[in-house]
């Protein structure tokens, strides 16, 4: 009858930590997308915890210093680090989608301090949630600039 209890209540203790850690690893889990991914779900990600990625559109850069609230547009890349190598790199990829205006694009609010890296044709990596009213509000945004690395290279070497 002991040991009975014993087992019982080691059962019920592991079918908790499984449901702790099973909730929690639910609520904080985030997607990775492409913006083409994004566009495909629709409806079914909004107030999802997401990471998007896409390059920036320096044209629709817009910056208000009293409410620290920056907006622009992403346009699509590929999410795949191969697929981005076989199309002539990162720099390359990031200028074809900034040129090519049937790419699909989404717009990003964020509130906090403009990032120095925040150019046209920098990769753009945030991380929030999608509103019903289709704009991306990111919590957090990581800049990468290759145009600008490429460029220091040379400089670096020579010097």
């Amino acid at each position: 009858m002991g040991r009975s209890k014993f087992i019982l209540g080691g059962m019920f203790i592991l079918a908790a930590v499984v449901y702790l850690i099973f909730s929690s690893t639910q609520q904080s889990a985030e997607y990775f997308l492409t913006i083409d991914e994004l566009k495909a779900k629709g409806n079914q990600i909004v107030d999802k915890n997401l990471r998007l990625s896409g390059a920036v559109i320096g044209d629709s850069i817009q910056y208000d210093p009293q409410t620290l609230t920056l907006t622009f547009d992403v346009a699509h890349v590929p999410g795949d680090n191969a697929e981005i190598e076989a199309q002539g790199g990162l720099a390359e990829v990031l200028r074809v989608a900034i040129a090519d205006p049937t790419r699909a694009r989404v717009t990003i609010v964020y509130v906090g301090p403009k990032p120095d890296l925040l150019r046209g044709e920098a990769q753009a990596i945030m991380t929030g949630h999608l509103g019903t009213d289709g704009i991306f509000y990111a919590d957090e945004l990581l800049l990468k600039c290759p145009t600008k690395y490429e460029e220091a290279v040379p400089e670096q070497a020579g010097g």
